[in-house]
């Protein structure tokens, strides 16, 4: 384990943190039984190469249908490889449909649409609550799926761009996805149709048809897919969370870019402390939004303080989000635990129960905690930081407590 040099990281005083009390809080959650298909075949895949050659494949081989869904989509190198795949498919008779988020892919150029739809593919930006010419209202589309005629599926948090693929010179960031073959793909098909129609109200009919599979039981796991959705009334994902820190036995290993309970969800991080529960959380030594860095920071007291072992990840900026819960069972996607992912965005995370799969996924887990982090320990936490850095901080984390609501408005939206 690396040290932590005195110079690289500053925090604030742990005086300087008694009391944090969120803008908002989470909304009673409703109680739903966990649905999980049992035919699921599965692959973790890490960010960069691995992903993108994996995300290739599966388009190359796809004989009816691709759905892809994302938050980012840079025309870029990337995004120029992924969209010439995609014009390949379409040029094969696959019917590919295309859905991004209209505020963080607002740069693509009108002439890039154009050569996708010349070429046959259905292209959309996601549609908010409300938009017009000038301003755009409601949450975005924050899910990362793509699924192959109804059988295969790739969803995690890596989106379209160089940043996460492995350029020369410049290592992708830090992420990872969950590659499947079986039942949950059906259902991941059925959600990325009901996205791409907008949820309408009367029920929605899909081309979607569940192919029959049958994995030996040792290759096959069991899958729950979860969503996030405030205007749908969607706390799946949070739920998930909840439940863990409610139902641990021993440990629980996180991997968060934007570690930021809100009070629900640090109330329970508590609970779990003090009925025993070990929680070790490897977040971002490097960000990149720093303001949301400054506050994660500043609630490293509060975490300290309730024994929870902190990490940051150093190599390159960190944008995964898994978590682990006994060695037994996991889950993966694109929430992050913040209050921006339960309020302000569409978020879409797998759950699987498969103890041979989370073990490994745990000891990957804790050799990047080993290897690529430095440890925030007590002791340095209660040496570091001065008077500038401590506000700050403090500024910072207040004014992410409202950032959700910033995060769903802004001005001049394309339409």
């Amino acid at each position: 384990m690396k040290s932590l040099p005195a110079k690289r990281v500053n925090f604030i005083n742990n005086a300087s943190i008694i009391k944090i009390k969120p803008a908002y809080s989470m909304p009673r959650l409703k109680k739903t039984t966990e649905h999980y298909t049992k035919q699921n075949k599965l692959q973790l895949v890490r960010g960069g190469k691995p992903y993108f050659d994996c995300l290739i494949g599966m388009i190359e081989r796809a004989k009816e249908s691709i759905q892809l869904q994302t938050y980012i989509f840079d025309v870029d190198e990337t995004g120029r490889i992924v969209a010439d795949a995609l014009k390949a498919a379409a040029q094969r008779k696959v019917k590919v449909y295309v859905l991004v988020d209209g505020y963080a892919s607002k740069k693509i150029p009108r002439a890039f649409i154009q050569e996708l739809t010349d070429a046959g593919i259905h292209f959309r930006f996601f549609n908010p609550l409300f938009k017009s010419e000038y301003f755009y209202f409601g949450r975005r589309l924050h899910h990362k799926i793509t699924v192959v005629d109804t059988r295969y599926a790739l969803a995690g948090g890596v989106n379209i761009t160089n940043r996460y693929n492995d350029m020369p010179g410049e290592p992708a960031w830090l992420d990872f996805a969950l590659f499947l073959e079986g039942e949950a793909a059906m259902e991941l098909c059925v959600h990325c149709w009901k996205t791409w129609k907008n949820y309408p109200t009367r029920k929605v009919s899909t081309p979607c048809e569940q192919k029959q599979v049958h994995f030996p039981a040792g290759d096959a796991s069991e899958v729950s897919v979860r969503r996030n959705d405030w205007v749908r009334r969607r706390n799946q994902i949070s739920a998930t969370y909840i439940n863990m820190f409610r139902n641990a036995k021993s440990h629980i290993t996180i991997l968060c870019a934007y570690f930021l309970p809100g009070r629900v969800i640090r109330r329970q991080l508590r609970y779990a402390t003090e009925r025993g529960v070990k929680i070790k959380v490897i977040t971002a030594g490097v960000s990149d939004v720093k303001i949301s860095k400054y506050a994660e920071r500043y609630m490293y007291g509060w975490m300290l303080r309730h024994g929870i072992e902190l990490y940051e990840y150093q190599p390159t900026v960190l944008h995964g989000k898994i978590a682990v819960c006994d060695g037994a069972w996991m889950t993966i996607g694109s929430y992050n635990v913040n209050d921006i992912s339960a309020y302000a965005s569409i978020e879409l995370n797998m759950n699987v129960r498969n103890k041979p799969f989370s073990e490994n996924t745990e000891k990957m887990l804790l050799q990047i905690a080993e290897k690529d982090c430095v440890q925030v320990t007590s002791e340095y936490y209660r040496r570091s930081g001065n008077l500038i850095i401590r506000f700050a901080r403090w500024l910072s984390y207040k004014f992410f407590r409202f950032m959700f609501v910033l995060s769903t408005f802004y001005f001049k939206h394309r339409p």
